[in-house]
């Protein structure tokens, strides 16, 4: 893998806080995490006229963009893909992925899509056989998943193997982006991030200002999420091995989640391999999917 070739990156999708966030790491050498070698060159707006959260915001992300960081904006999702050696798919609003992401899929390049990944296991399965048919290197997740804390912690097995973990963090709604798919993701990828793959069946307690989703992996281990609307807005979690529990504290490193998670991808535009299991994307997608059918049910759900 040559890590001196530069690459171009394309974005889609300015309506969110990551496009500028990225960009700036990416783009501005003063940054002190600055990522030197795969500058963003072109990018494309798009916008969801019925999201306020998009809409309201793409214009501010694309003028900063345009005119802070050297970025060229363009019309066309075709545009981007053109005149990029990679894309960044970053629309906020992941009901709008599927489609943007097949306006992509002729082109064979590599692409990375922020969270959600998908607000359906559908759409989720219809974009991994894309990238499959295409032979498309794909990742998703959330930022959270690569926090210096957590990783460190996930790959720390001094205390024996991994036998649960509680994660939490803040949990707004958003009716466009159903359940957890808005702000539950985060924890969900980090829930993931530790125990990996296998979870069979998940209950979800929930009430105005919080939720508590229970899942439950093949082997009998236990994961958990909480979220809050109210009270405190931090990440973090409890990873527990068999001689030891670990606190993991999301912020105790200088070094931002968002640096660690370009960094990765970013090998992967080099090299062609997804750091994550597709596997591991869809079954997050459908985890959520199951949260949000026993938070309006109250039942236990099946994953499969």
């Amino acid at each position: 893998m040559d890590n001196t070739k530069k690459i171009n990156i394309g974005m889609i999708g300015l309506d969110t806080s990551h496009a500028p966030a990225f960009a700036e790491l990416l783009n501005d050498p003063r940054h002190p995490y600055h990522i030197a070698g795969s500058p963003v060159t072109v990018a494309y707006p798009g916008g969801s006229p019925d999201f306020e959260l998009s809409y309201s915001r793409v214009g501010g992300f694309t003028a900063k963009l345009r005119d802070d960081l050297g970025v060229q904006i363009v019309e066309t999702i075709k545009e981007v893909a053109e005149r990029s050696d990679a894309i960044m798919l970053l629309s906020v609003d992941g009901r709008v992925h599927l489609e943007q992401f097949k306006k992509l899929a002729a082109y064979g390049k590599p692409v990375f899509i922020d969270k959600p990944f998908a607000v359906s296991s559908a759409d989720a399965v219809a974009m991994a056989k894309i990238a499959s048919e295409h032979s498309i290197p794909l990742m998703s997740c959330s930022s959270v998943r690569y926090a210096q804390g957590l990783s460190e912690a996930t790959a720390d097995d001094a205390k024996g193997g991994i036998i649960g973990a509680d994660c939490y963090g803040p949990m707004e709604l958003q009716p466009t982006q159903p359940g957890l798919f808005w702000y539950g993701i985060h924890t969900a990828d980090m829930l993931y991030a530790v125990m990996g793959r296998g979870c069979k069946e998940v209950k979800a307690f929930t009430n105005d200002d919080h939720d508590e989703i229970v899942g439950v992996w093949e082997d009998g281990r236990i994961g958990t999420i909480r979220g809050n609307r109210r009270g405190n807005r931090t990440f973090g979690a409890l990873v527990h091995r068999e001689k030891a529990s670990q606190f993991v504290d999301v912020y105790a490193h200088p070094k931002p989640y968002y640096a660690s998670m370009l960094e990765a991808i970013l090998a992967m535009f080099r090299s062609g391999a997804a750091p994550i299991d597709m596997k591991e994307t869809l079954e997050v997608i459908r985890f959520i999917e199951a949260a949000n059918e026993s938070r309006r049910t109250g039942t236990v759900v099946q994953l499969g």
